[in-house]
């Protein structure tokens, strides 16, 4: 799970609603169809967060830990009702996950976010409770962290702000760039090099400036 929330950038909703037939090994996509939410005390699904379904570009390196996954761990069969703006419609939905509950129902996310606390704590990230204190949430080091991962990711790697905000299911391209630039910490030094390179074409080889109206100069 870990490895497809900072390979994919998928919330932790989606990442929940993981099902086996939303990876298309051949085609290397991951496919958000759904996420699990918790709606008045009740787990159910729902269509991923503004209703964008995006196919995602499924990493090399991640197709074979997913794989066996599934060969380690088999998909489960989970039913739930589908939510859709809030509101049942009636259906029963069943899904393959592949992260399901303890119990073998969807994963509720009390019993992950504690989980993950404990994993924390563990790996030295974050202190373990004093005696006799409840364990903090650590919202910074949330499960979102893993989202925080891959958005960087991509536009480091030159991937234009649209599409990432396209798979990161973004209504606003601009909310996708003011939320992540900060955590591109060589953007930067992209841009010095970016520029160097075009100045050392113009002084090897004919080039161009391009004015605002288009017009070379």
């Amino acid at each position: 799970m870990v490895f497809l929330g900072a390979g994919c950038g998928h919330r932790q909703g989606e990442l929940f609603g993981v099902a086996v037939e939303d990876i298309d090994f051949l085609g290397r996509l991951v496919h958000v169809n759904r996420q699990v939410r918790l709606i008045g005390g009740h787990l159910v699904f729902s269509p991923p967060k503004r209703g964008k379904t995006p196919a995602v570009p499924l990493p090399e390196s991640l197709g074979p830990r997913l794989s066996a996954h599934i060969a380690q761990h088999p998909p489960v069969a989970v039913t739930l009702p589908w939510v859709e703006k809030g509101k049942p419609r009636g259906d029963l939905v069943t899904a393959e996950l592949l992260f399901p509950g303890p119990n073998g129902g969807a994963l509720h996310r009390n019993t992950f976010n504690h989980k993950w606390r404990v994993g924390l704590e563990r790996a030295g990230i974050v202190p373990p409770p004093a005696k006799g204190e409840r364990r903090k949430s650590h919202r910074e080091h949330g499960c979102r962290v893993l989202r925080h991962t891959a958005a960087p990711a991509w536009l480091g790697a030159g991937a234009d702000i649209r599409t990432v905000a396209e798979y990161l299911g973004h209504s606003d391209p601009g909310f996708t760039l003011r939320t992540y630039t900060h955590l591109m910490p060589n953007a930067a030094e992209r841009a010095r090099k970016a520029m160097d390179a075009f100045f050392t074409q113009e002084q090897t080889g004919p080039s161009a400036l391009v004015v605002p109206s288009g017009r070379s100069i």
